[in-house]
């Protein structure tokens, strides 16, 4: 069937119109053009035919009275004196123009508007280099900036750009509020998309130093919404990849919660794509610290780019001995060696030869002060000898408040560390059908463990005190619910928790306790409880993120230590080390007697300083090698060791 005339240049309309705004600005002003033509040759068609209406006698004035008489109705007044017929035309121009420059001031307006709209919404293309890239928003994105501010401090000029579906001034007032000192990094907002290839080239991808992929939900959210999260997160490593031409030359750090799209992300075959399990990374620090006090300050320290740092640091080596590159260094202490050939090795033989090439894992104040000049700097007393006492393993029992995913991680990892017949008992308020299942099917996987549900309230005193908490070895407090909550309600119920344990269990009793804090900014509050340890869930995660953005080599040194089959890092007492008190020596000769335990000394912890917030809780990470320690009976030295023993 054949199409009208009128049908067709409805259509030609309807296609011209919808290219966008140009399209109608040119459309209303095509039309103001041809009515003012129209007006003006009817004025002079008139003029022409009744001689007698020329009254100004002047055909330009004409033209420039009905342009005025349509740009503003205000001008008719410029043919007051004008015949009755020509005032027809007047009063037409007048109408016409405010119908098409109301039109036209409308379109104006919306188009301001949405330009506008846009610049709020960080609609706009940025034009940022070598900056790093966070896709999404989750509760840990602050923490991921303060971290990535700390990276980039020494740097004169450094930018994040943050794209997520979040509404950008709700994440501009978050940051703002959050983030008072930027020092010298610049975070850039803006609303997108981050699975579409044409929103990541507008944030300059391309130009980008590396990318951290953020989950959009926590790890208390249902397995639906963990599950769209991983598919978002994968389609984004897509168009990642799409973006540079199918092959990615990025640094990609993604949160995957669920193993099937690990292994889909596996598929890439790519190192620079690393897909961070933060379960499984919880779970393992949950139980290292567990086994040895003060852990969790220690990988605060090394995992933040505040304070020392661990480095892949390679220089000609001139064949020194690792156990002697200590003593070679004016600032830090090497962990272990990293080459293509061999991978990473921590904690080497002593006798290994560092050969140029490879790369030395370094724990050091910053990389600037990491400096080889084939210069011995420090002499150890190498008469000093120790008298090597281990620690004697026992059954354990360990109390568990609450549940969480994380918890199934933690007792598979400690069924590798304890002594078989340990005790692992989970107290939990009215525990679902599902729970129950998952504790029968762990009880039946490490059979040779005791592992018993408790339904009783740890929020109430009486129930706290009938499970006689001060028998138990390690404490570890965790969500209170099974349903997604808030950071802040689950802080709120550990805190209380931990103020029950204050009033029931006796600081005489050495229990140890682990708490599972989400909120990085309720530290202070939980120091004030005495707890033993406290591992902000969060923050170690988002310095895990930030740093592996800065060194995708990071991975294989936090696979060797949240290993059990590699090197840990533990805080063992001096008296397994020297049997006389006080003991008054220099940290390299703290570095030496380390090695005679085939153990790495990193730092000291003192015993008296334990509970001191301000004090970094006694710990010193990479001291100075020439200064003078006293070491009194309840200190401790910080180790990279192969057990806890």
């Amino acid at each position: 069937m054949k199409n009208s005339f009128r049908e067709r240049l409805n259509y030609k309309a309807e296609r011209f119109l919808s290219k966008g705004g140009s399209s109608i600005f040119k459309s209303l002003l095509i039309i103001f053009i041809v009515v003012f033509i129209v007006l003006v040759g009817l004025r002079l068609l008139l003029i022409h035919i009744f001689p007698s209406l020329n009254y100004t006698g002047n055909v330009f004035r004409d033209i420039w009275v009905t342009f005025l008489e349509m740009t503003d109705p205000g001008n008719m007044n410029q043919d007051n004196e004008a015949p009755t017929y020509l005032k027809v035309l007047t009063v037409l121009s007048g109408l016409t123009g405010v119908i098409l420059l109301s039109m036209l001031i409308g379109f104006i307006t919306t188009a301001l508007d949405t330009m506008l709209y846009d610049f709020r919404k960080g609609r706009g293309k940025v034009i940022e280099n070598n900056h790093t890239i966070i896709l999404g928003w989750n509760e840990r994105v602050v923490d991921v900036i303060r971290e990535l501010i700390l990276a980039n401090e020494s740097e004169s000029k450094a930018s994040v750009v943050i794209l997520s579906g979040e509404d950008k001034e709700t994440m501009d007032n978050l940051i703002t509020k959050r983030l008072p000192d930027m020092m010298t990094t610049e975070v850039i907002t803006t609303q997108g998309d981050y699975a579409n290839i044409n929103e990541l080239k507008r944030i300059n991808l391309e130009q980008a130093r590396s990318v951290i992929i953020l989950a959009n939900c926590s790890e208390s959210a249902t397995i639906d919404k963990k599950v769209a999260s991983d598919v978002q997160s994968v389609k984004s490593i897509l168009a990642i990849t799409a973006c540079q031409n199918g092959t990615n030359e990025l640094p990609i750090i993604a949160e995957i919660f669920t193993k099937e799209k690990r292994d889909i992300i596996s598929f890439f075959e790519d190192d620079n794509i690393i897909a961070i399990d933060s379960w499984n990374i919880m779970g393992k620090l949950l139980i290292q610290t567990s086994l040895t006090s003060g852990l969790d300050t220690v990988y605060k320290e090394i995992l933040s780019f505040d304070g020392c740092e661990v480095y892949f640091y390679e220089d000609h080596w001139n064949n020194v001995l690792f156990s002697d590159l200590s003593y070679y260094l004016k600032d830090g202490i090497p962990l272990g060696i990293y080459s293509d050939e061999d991978g990473l090795v921590l904690r080497p033989p002593k006798e290994t030869v560092v050969k140029d090439g490879d790369s030395v894992v370094i724990l050091a104040e910053d990389d600037s002060t990491i400096a080889y000049e084939n210069k011995q700097y420090y002499f150890p007393n190498k008469d000093k000898r120790i008298i090597d006492k281990r620690l004697e393993q026992e059954k354990k029992r360990i109390l568990i408040l609450g549940w969480h995913k994380v918890a199934e991680v933690f007792i598979e990892e400690a069924t590798d560390y304890l002594l078989e017949d340990s005790d692992f008992d989970i107290m939990f308020n009215g525990p679902t059908d599902e729970l129950k299942d998952t504790i029968t099917e762990i009880s039946s996987e490490f059979s040779d463990f005791n592992i018993k549900l408790h339904d009783a309230n740890p929020l109430d005193l009486k129930s706290v005190e009938a499970m006689n908490p001060g028998s138990y070895n390690t404490i570890v407090i965790l969500s209170q619910s099974m349903e997604e909550q808030s950071a802040d309600k689950i802080d709120s119920d550990t805190l209380i928790i931990l103020l029950l344990l204050r009033k029931v269990v006796s600081e005489d009793d050495g229990l140890h306790i682990i708490t599972q804090v989400l909120n990085s900014e309720n530290q202070e509050i939980i120091t004030q409880t005495n707890v033993d340890d406290f591992i902000i869930s969060n923050k170690l995660i988002t310095m895990i993120l930030a740093q592996l953005s800065e060194e995708s080599l990071m991975k294989t040194f936090y696979d060797d230590i949240f290993s059990e089959d590699g090197s840990e890092i533990y805080v063992k007492p001096v008296s397994l080390y020297f049997d006389t008190f006080p003991q008054n020596i220099k940290f390299a000769d703290a570095i030496f007697c380390a090695q005679q335990r085939d153990e790495i000394c990193l730092g000291i912890r003192k015993g008296a300083q334990c509970k001191s917030l301000e004090d970094n809780f006694g710990i010193v990470l990479n001291p100075d090698k020439n200064m003078d320690i006293e070491f009194n009976e309840n200190d401790f030295l910080i180790v990279l060791s192969e057990d806890e023993l």
